[in-house]
């Protein structure tokens, strides 16, 4: 046990807290096309994903493509923001939940209380948060090392009923491919696969693929 107790969570959280890649603070944005594949439907569009981070779909119709478009290209880039170990995290404590082959998990107490975290490799390879009133829990199988920081690949994520507990979504499972762009090494998505159970509980996938690629300046 004693080699547990000099398991600092907190130094351990922060190292790969600050190992996670995103993007400097003046980047301004890329633009390109976006292909939406879904039950045999193909959408063709094209995109502009500004700095104020709001993307911008245009010559797609369909208002629900147009949504989920927009909500992928959001979801990737509000994860490139540079925040601060400190200013997200100061009022918070992490305890050792265990140990073992998957990593380091802890759990949150403080700010975030109830939230949980597992490391392993200075990677964040499992998320259990409450977020607008919701717990997703994503558990990550693949990381990409960019030489500045770590990408998640491949990994799933579902929502949990806080009350009950109970999952509350299908789980979505994810694979990521990015292209490196610019003097900066700025990594840019290339496409999302998103499986996942209908109803029926037959598998289906929705890929969006963004090419075409070029950054704003």
């Amino acid at each position: 046990m004693d080699n547990l107790k000099e398991i600092n969570c907190k130094e351990i959280f922060k190292k790969a807290y600050e190992n996670r890649y995103t993007w400097k603070n003046d980047f301004l944005g890329y633009q390109g096309k976006c292909i939406f594949f879904t039950n045999k439907n193909i959408y063709k569009g094209d995109f502009i994903l500004g700095k104020d981070f709001k993307p911008n779909i245009q010559k797609i119709e369909d208002e629900k493509v147009v949504k989920s478009i927009a909500s992928q290209l959001f979801e990737v880039c509000i994860h490139r923001v540079k925040r601060e170990f400190e200013s997200v995290h100061s009022e918070n404590n992490f305890n050792l939940l265990k140990n073992s082959e998957s990593g380091i998990e802890m759990s949150v107490s403080g700010k975030n209380q109830g939230d949980k975290y597992r490391v392993k490799n200075n990677c964040i390879n499992m998320v259990y948060r409450k977020i607008h009133g919701t717990i997703i829990e994503i558990f990550v199988e693949e990381f990409l090392d960019t030489g500045i920081g770590s990408l998640s690949k491949k990994y799933s994520s579902k929502q949990i009923d806080p009350n009950t507990l109970e999952t509350s979504s299908q789980k979505l499972e994810y694979e990521d491919e990015f292209l490196k762009m610019g003097k900066d090494d700025y990594w840019i998505l290339n496409s999302r696969k998103i499986k996942y159970l209908n109803q029926n509980q037959e598998e289906e996938t929705q890929k969006f693929v963004f090419e075409d690629i070029c950054l704003l300046n």
